[in-house]
């Protein structure tokens, strides 16, 4: 430290007591002075001190919820390469049960003086999860979007799937194909994109059995819902995820049955390789070009301090009809 002072002040031309002060953003230092202290740091290699970089470095934060779910690494890569042809640099945060706090990587990227920041899928869209953190990012204004469906009070603008026709587009299909005991694969009770879909699924069914199963959103949890579905004679699964899908695939076959001659299943996202699992899978896609597209948009606006208002912009998924749906069974 000492040393870095010695030879930014003699570079300068002025006291290290000068350099002490500008590098700790002290008042009483002149904006020529304090320019030309900056200006030495980066010609000698020294680093600026954090809360001194100011849009310099022009990063964004990039929150995702984890990595194994090939749609949240789609959702990136759109996004980083949006970032990269507007001059900003994209910092990847990728939660995991046993690492970084979604409110640990945002007090990172304050401590960083991030442009601004965009969620994908985060603590917002559980109603029983802590929120404190979403607040912090509020009070100080910085330009944040979040994609997917979030719990009421987060006055932020959001890109999102229109969950609902979804379901409608998911529902529709398995009726055309013969099934009247459709079941529907969710995540937690307080998983407000899964309460979109179960509300939509509740008004397709026209007095059809309910057939639901709620868990996390894991491979795990839903074998073990789609489990329970099957059992109670379910034909045809609706599943919140791919991911949740190729569980209950594995669900269905554990069970000594097919896919899909005995149980088709739909999964949601159309993440990358569904269309090379076995059998091919059915799904839902969401658009995460034009989402993360869309994301990156809102965000430059704000950081352009531009009025971008706190709404949901709604994409259309689409349908990918593959081998994992088919005929219900006749016996």
């Amino acid at each position: 430290m000492a040393r870095r002072l010695a030879e930014v002040a003699q570079h300068v031309g002025v006291s290290e007591a000068t350099v002490s002060r500008v590098l700790n953003n002290k008042p009483g230092i002149s904006e020529a002075t304090r320019a030309a202290v900056l200006s030495a740091l980066d010609v000698l290699g020294y680093e600026r001190p954090t809360k001194l970089r100011g849009e310099r470095a022009r990063l964004v934060g990039i929150v995702l919820p984890e990595m194994q779910n090939p749609i949240f690494p789609g959702f990136a890569e759109v996004m980083a390469g949006a970032l990269a042809k507007k001059g900003f640099t994209p910092v990847l945060c990728a939660r995991t049960v046993d690492g970084v706090a979604e409110s640990e990587y945002i007090t990172i990227l304050l401590e960083q003086n991030v442009s601004g920041v965009i969620f994908a899928s985060g603590l917002y869209q559980q109603t029983r999860a802590a929120h404190e953190h979403y607040a912090r990012l509020r009070e100080r204004g910085l330009p944040t979007v979040l994609i997917n469906a979030s719990a009421d009070g987060l006055a932020f603008p959001r890109v999102c799937t229109d969950e609902e026709h979804a379901v409608e587009q998911a529902y529709a299909h398995l009726t055309a194909l013969g099934h009247e005991r459709i079941g529907l694969v969710l995540g937690p009770p307080d998983h407000v994109p899964s309460a979109r879909k179960l509300a939509a699924y509740r008004a397709a069914r026209k007095g059809a059995t309910e057939l639901v199963a709620h868990g996390a959103l894991t491979m795990e949890e839903g074998h073990a819902a789609a489990a329970r579905l099957v059992a109670e004679g379910a034909t045809g699964l609706i599943c919140a995820s791919d991911v949740l899908a190729i569980g209950a695939m594995r669900a269905v076959r554990r069970a000594g049955k097919q896919v899909p001659a005995d149980v088709s299943v739909v999964g949601f996202d159309d993440s990358g390789l569904m269309a090379f699992t076995d059998p091919p899978l059915t799904t839902v896609r969401q658009p995460i070009v034009a989402m993360g597209q869309a994301a990156v948009a809102l965000l430059l606006s704000q950081i352009d301090a531009e009025q971008v208002p706190d709404d949901e912009l709604l994409f259309e998924p689409e349908l990918v009809v593959r081998a994992s749906t088919g005929p219900a069974p006749t016996t």
